[in-house]
């Protein structure tokens, strides 16, 4: 995967993953734990979660009774995950690979759940994705359930207009680049790290349509943080009544067709036909 090799590896070498998901990112960890627990099948079950980085989602779902195998095209986040994994001997990994989502080393109708939370944004090709997606129907048992999340066509343009960054010119080429052909292109993730990476920006239906033309039935699309990621007081998660209040909010409208592409991340659940 030559563009994950250069300007995406790049970027995962400054090591984003290690406290995303607990800083500026815990809205978006707390949306996907919630969707999770909501659409997975009851534990025991087994378990691809394919991109599965340094194992922020894979490791409590392994503590949870699920049978997790990880698998992540960079090599790094495989080890990171395996040395977690070796910290919670009571509940470990059921394994850890180096692996390609667009061919996965998994039998036929062997997981009662696959989750894509990653390999959609950095697949640039509609082709891949689609592969991706096929690979994960494959190995799916019949009933199967899928979940994939993708990056919002319009991410980086309310990220800049909230952080501040669209009045630099090289990020209102970037916005400008995502606006008309999906394609995020930040290749100096050293100088600008935060920026995110060479990643595909999905619309709503384009996600819709290509999980449907990979052999899916019966499709959700839901918004992961919806208008909250520009609104909440990220501070005051922390707090019991704010984050409920918080997540009881964004779940009121997370179906909505009209703020789905408002929403940095979108997932995508969708089953396996018999």
């Amino acid at each position: 995967m030559d563009d994950f090799e250069t300007a995406i590896a790049e970027y995962y070498r400054l090591g984003p993953e290690r406290d995303r998901l607990s800083t500026w990112g815990y809205l978006e960890a707390l949306r996907t734990a919630e969707l999770l627990g909501r659409h997975l099948p009851p534990a025991p079950g087994i378990v691809y979660d394919i991109g599965g980085a340094e194992g922020a989602y894979a490791l409590p779902l392994a503590r949870d009774g699920y049978a997790v195998h990880l698998v992540d095209a960079w090599a790094p986040h495989v080890t990171a995950a395996a040395e977690a994994s070796a910290a919670q001997p009571a509940a470990p990994l059921a394994g850890c690979t180096v692996g390609d989502a667009r061919d996965l080393p998994f039998a036929d109708g062997t997981a009662d759940a696959v989750l894509l939370l990653g390999p959609l944004y950095h697949l640039l090709e509609r082709a891949d994705r689609l592969r991706a997606l096929r690979e994960a129907q494959r190995v799916l048992k019949p009933g199967g359930v899928l979940l994939a999340a993708a990056v919002s066509r319009y991410a980086s343009t309310f990220d800049g207009v909230a952080m501040g960054d669209i009045v630099n010119p090289d990020f209102q080429e970037l916005v400008q680049g995502a606006l008309r052909d999906g394609l995020h292109r930040n290749t100096r993730p050293d100088e600008f790290p935060h920026w995110f990476t060479l990643t595909y920006f999905h619309r709503p239906a384009d996600l819709r349509d290509e999980v449907a033309d990979a052999g899916f039935r019966a499709i959700e699309l839901v918004a992961v943080e919806s208008v909250a990621a520009w609104a909440a007081d990220t501070r005051r998660l922390s707090e019991p009544e704010y984050r409920d209040a918080t997540l009881r909010a964004i779940r009121q409208v997370e179906s909505a067709p009209e703020l789905l592409g408002a929403s940095p991340h979108l997932m995508a659940v969708a089953r396996r036909s018999h």
